[in-house]
């Protein structure tokens, strides 16, 4: 499959998205594995999770152990296999999410993941989302110490802006290399940040870039000129999207959220379609009115 860089690593152009497996409406846990083996077969060498991926309180971690499993028990080689997780995000178990993005939190938090992860250290570690309680500079300081404590491999953020991009790589060091922000056709919010990681070469990872759980469906639907495009070529509409994505700079892993073998499978093929520029162009036009 088609690379692309994060960091030091090398990683498959299209990663996965383990949130729809460990969430509200997730499946056996037989049909996860086979959704994460397949994404394996695929050449996916790129996983994204993260603690808060669980339903119930009292499963901090669910999507972590899950995907640890699913590695533990798949035939091939997967040395290559970056998982990335995320920190400061919590589920209460209640349905609502909240934030602590306090140093020690934090650190306490990564050392967790590490464990259910079954490593000695993270390949990828970000924080999730900005604490308004606490001060940005002391949540991404947490970062940096565990990047130096080498309890992380590599360092990113999430859900953040130009400002906190700038602050995060300078508190780091110059050592961020991702930036994992929501991103898709239908939500453009995020593309002066994409464009910022473009000029500083650090990896721009959308999150539900299909337009979420229960929109990437109906991507055809909801943006009809996708659903044009996919007719030419032949491919479903969410292919056209992620490979519109991809096309938007050098920098961008889409990471897709699966449950089933089949939609990461779809997914992954993405990096085979070329667009036009002319298809290029229509799309961008019509996401930016979106």
């Amino acid at each position: 499959m088609q690379q692309r860089t994060i960091g030091t690593r090398s990683v498959s152009a299209i990663g996965l998205g383990g949130m729809p497996m460990s969430i509200e409406g997730r499946p056996d846990e037989a049909r996860s594995i086979a959704t994460i083996h397949a994404a394996l077969d695929a050449g996916v060498t790129l996983i994204d999770t993260a603690d808060a991926y669980h339903l119930r309180a009292d499963e901090v971690g669910h999507n972590e152990e899950l995907i640890a499993r699913a590695l533990r028990s798949y035939g091939g080689d997967t040395s290559a296999v970056l998982v990335a997780t995320k920190g400061g995000h919590l589920r209460p178990g209640d349905g609502t999410w909240t934030r602590n993005g306090r140093p020690e939190y934090l650190k306490e938090a990564a050392k967790a993941s590490a464990r259910r992860l079954g490593v000695d250290a993270i390949g990828l570690y970000q924080f999730h989302r900005p604490d308004s309680d606490v001060p940005y500079a002391d949540s991404v300081g947490a970062i940096r110490d565990l990047l130096d404590e080498g309890v992380i491999e590599l360092a990113g953020i999430s859900n953040a802006n130009v400002a906190q991009i700038d602050e995060a790589n300078e508190i780091l060091g110059g050592r961020l290399v991702s930036v994992q922000n929501q991103f898709s056709p239908a939500f453009r919010s995020s593309l002066g940040e994409l464009e910022h990681c473009a000029e500083l070469g650090i990896a721009f990872l959308p999150w539900s870039p299909l337009g979420g759980i229960s929109r990437a469906g109906d991507m055809g639907r909801q943006h009809v000129a996708f659903q044009d495009v996919a007719d030419a070529h032949g491919v479903s509409p969410q292919q056209v999207a992620l490979a519109w994505e991809l096309a938007l700079a050098p920098v961008v892993i889409p990471i897709p959220g699966a449950s089933r073998p089949e939609s990461i499978r779809d997914s992954v093929r993405a990096v085979e379609l070329t667009l036009t520029e002319g298809e290029l162009a229509e799309l961008g036009e019509l996401s930016q009115a979106a």
